[in-house]
Order: structure tokens, then C-alpha cells, then sequence
């Protein structure tokens, strides 16, 4: 490596987020060339980092064309292999850019053998990462930005920076190696605004339909608490029992905000119909003198419909829809309200330092978050270089 900085080759940059982890991990960079298509994306970059040195299309990248890349970075789509999509693997012309980072890595390696690399992706079917580790040659690890965010997002780590090998009868396994950070203990109501603009709370219209889907599934008589988000946060315990449906009447401490935050008046507030498990929540209001803020999610109809609350405090995996997603009450003694949440909250749950300017559209701000990195996890990373 040079001792002018390292030469780094980010492919999928979307919004550079390997360039802030870099750059809040202290790490000299002597060249940062992207390979990124989306305009938007493109645009937030070279605004933050006018240096990089955009390459377009990694399809028609070419190791042989550039200086000696040190580090080679990326998280390839990963619409084929997410549990939220339609699972279709390395059929999907999006996951299937894998190999482009393959084959672009295998040239690096045929004049740099020593080349580092992080290549990031969602928790998959072991059968869609046991083929990724094998073109990579070592296993990864996993990684909940939870640890170090006020976000629960659950990622898969491959990287050569630092590993671990156990031999066995027939060769020798290579894991990544990078220990698990510790953990901040961060919560939503860390993290959210104290006043947020009125378009971002529910109107009467999104109100009345969250009533509706949960009255039409009604007959269950559990709280509607989805146990595909609960896999994630089993490091709750709630009166000894972990995350179950006992846990009605529990109020959290992480669930109470340090500040008081109360909406404007014009606001729409929230009627506990429409929240899935509000036997929690209404208990909760009457134990509790401080303003709670409550993290959650806005279920789309097929999968119950309503406001799904998430009793670790965390909020959901930011999606590139997370505009339309993630949320939080918002309770003052008897008064609740409902919002999504700001943009800047979720560039905090992305732990996109104060320093990174954006430009683009709201929309398009939530859309690059959601398929972004959180930075402080590839910053614990990259600090083992």
C-alpha cells in the first residue's frame, strides 16, 4: 500500500458511503474512483467528495485500465437474495452484478494478490451465501447495525482484512474474522427530532386506513406482533420470558424520551384501533408521566395492516420506501400521535455524520439510505486495515 494513502475501488457506491467510513476512520485515501449509474446518486457524491473519480457502469470496468486498488469495496444489489423480495436469487439481473465484483476483484488479484476487500449483503438463504463465500474463498460474518445505531439491520460482512483459519479433514475453513462492536445502547428516542414538520404525520385518510385493515383482521387474538421482526431483536428480555406476548403492560426504559416533544395542535391524533397489539401500548400510557416515543413500523395490508410497535426500541431496517415504512408514536400521557420518520432521523440511523451535505429531493434522500451503508459499522471495519 502506498504510503500516500490507499488507492480504493468502490463498486455499487450508491451514496458513497465507504468514502464517509473512510474518511471518519481516519484512513488516508491517495485515490477513490466509483462505479455507480444512478444520477442521484452520482450527484450526492460528487457534491461530498469532488475528488472521486467516477467510472460509470461496473459492467465495463477493467482492472487493467486503473492504478494498483488497494482496497476494493461494494454491497451488489441485493433484490434476489432478500428475504423482504421474491427470492430470486442469482436470477435476478441485479444480484446477479455479484459476479462482476468477482471478476473484477480476480483481476486486482492478478496483479495485487494482497488486495483487501469487503463485499456487504443482506441475511440470505445459506444456500445463496455458501455461493458467494465460495467465489470469495472465506465465510462471513454478521453484523447488527443495531450495535452501534439506533437501527435494527442485519448484514452479512465478507472481508480478507481480517480472518481466522480451521483446518479440518478435507482443507481448511476461512471465516472473516472481525470481532462484533460494541455495544452504544442507542434507541430511537435517541435519535429523533423534537420537532418535525406536519406533512410527515398521518393524515385522517392514513389514519382511517390503518383502522380498517386491522378491524378486518381482528379475529386474532394475540398482539400482532410479526415474528419475523422479532428474530432480530432477541437480546430484549422482558420479565425473564425474552420478546413474547406476555410482555403486554411493559413499559421499556428505552421506550422514554430525555425531552418533552409535543406536536403542533393541527395534528391528527392517532386512535389506538389501528396499532396491532395496543393492549401494550395502552398500558404503557398509563404507567408512564414522560413523553414515550415508540418505534415501529406501517404494515402494508397482506401482512396485517395497522402500526406494528417493536418492543426493543429500535427502529425497523431502513428500506429505499422507508418514507413510507418506518414510524414512531409519540405519547403524552393520554395524547398519541403517529408520524414516519424524518429524513434526517434516518440519516441518523445510517450514522451519516453532520458534515454530509445533501441535495437531492426527500424521496430520493430515503431511497439512498435505504440502500446505503450504516458508515459506523464499515467503520469498525475498515479500522483493522
Amino acid at each position: 500500500m502506498d504510503n500516500n494513502g490507499l488507492t480504493v475501488l468502490s463498486l455499487f457506491d450508491g451514496m458513497s458511503c465507504g468514502a464517509i467510513a473512510l474518511r471518519e476512520a481516519g484512513i488516508k485515501v491517495r485515490q477513490y474512483f466509483a462505479s455507480e449509474i444512478d444520477k442521484t446518486a452520482i450527484r450526492q457524491t460528487t457534491h461530498n467528495f469532488p475528488e472521486t473519480i467516477q467510472l460509470g457502469n461496473v459492467v465495463n470496468i477493467s482492472a487493467s485500465d486503473l492504478p494498483p486498488i488497494d482496497l476494493l469495496i461494494g454491497g451488489s444489489p441485493c433484490q434476489g437474495f432478500s428475504f423482504a423480495g421474491k427470492q430470486m436469487n442469482f436470477k435476478d439481473p441485479r444480484s446477479v452484478l455479484f459476479f462482476e465484483y468477482v471478476r473484477i476483484l480476480n483481476e486486482i488479484r492478478t496483479y495485487n494478490p494482497d488486495v483487501k476487500f469487503l463485499l456487504e449483503n443482506v441475511r440470505m438463504r445459506t444456500e445463496y451465501e455458501n455461493v458467494i463465500s465460495e467465489h470469495l474463498g472465506l465465510e462471513p460474518v454478521a453484523i447488527n447495525s443495531s450495535l452501534l445505531s439506533a437501527q435494527n439491520r442485519l448484514r452479512l460482512y465478507w472481508t480478507n482484512i481480517l480472518t481466522s483459519t480451521t483446518p479440518h479433514l478435507f482443507g481448511e475453513t476461512i471465516r472473516t474474522d472481525i470481532p462484533q462492536p460494541q455495544d452504544k445502547g442507542i434507541y430511537l428516542r435517541d435519535v429523533i427530532e423534537t420537532e418535525a414538520d406536519s406533512r410527515f404525520y398521518l393524515t385522517t385518510k392514513d389514519i382511517d386506513k390503518l383502522v380498517k385493515q386491522v378491524a378486518y383482521d381482528s379475529d386474532m387474538t394475540d398482539p400482532k406482533i410479526d415474528y419475523g421482526f422479532i428474530d432480530l431483536f432477541n437480546n430484549i428480555d422482558i420479565c425473564g420470558n425474552g420478546l413474547s406476548v406476555q410482555a403486554r403492560g411493559f413499559c421499556p426504559e428505552h421506550w422514554i424520551s430525555r425531552c418533552k416533544i409535543r406536536p403542533s395542535p393541527e395534528v391528527k391524533r392517532f386512535p389506538m384501533s389501528a396499532i396491532q397489539g395496543s393492549k401494550t401500548i395502552q398500558d404503557c400510557m398509563s404507567e408512564c408521566d414522560s413523553t414515550i416515543v415508540i418505534s415501529g413500523a406501517i404494515v402494508s395490508p397482506q401482512f396485517g395492516g395497522g402500526f406494528r410497535p417493536i418492543l426493543s426500541g429500535k427502529a425497523p431496517c431502513l428500506l429505499a420506501t422507508s418514507s413510507n415504512s418506518a414510524a414512531c408514536l409519540i405519547i403524552n400521557d393520554d395524547d398519541i400521535v403517529l408520524r414516519r420518520l424524518t429524513p434526517k432521523e434516518c440519516s441518523r440511523l445510517q450514522t451519516i455524520p453532520d458534515w454530509y451535505e445533501w441535495i437531492c429531493s426527500e424521496q430520493q434522500t430515503y431511497k439512498l439510505l435505504g440502500n446505503g451503508w450504516t458508515v459506523d459499522v464499515i467503520r469498525h471495519i475498515l479500522q483493522f486495515l
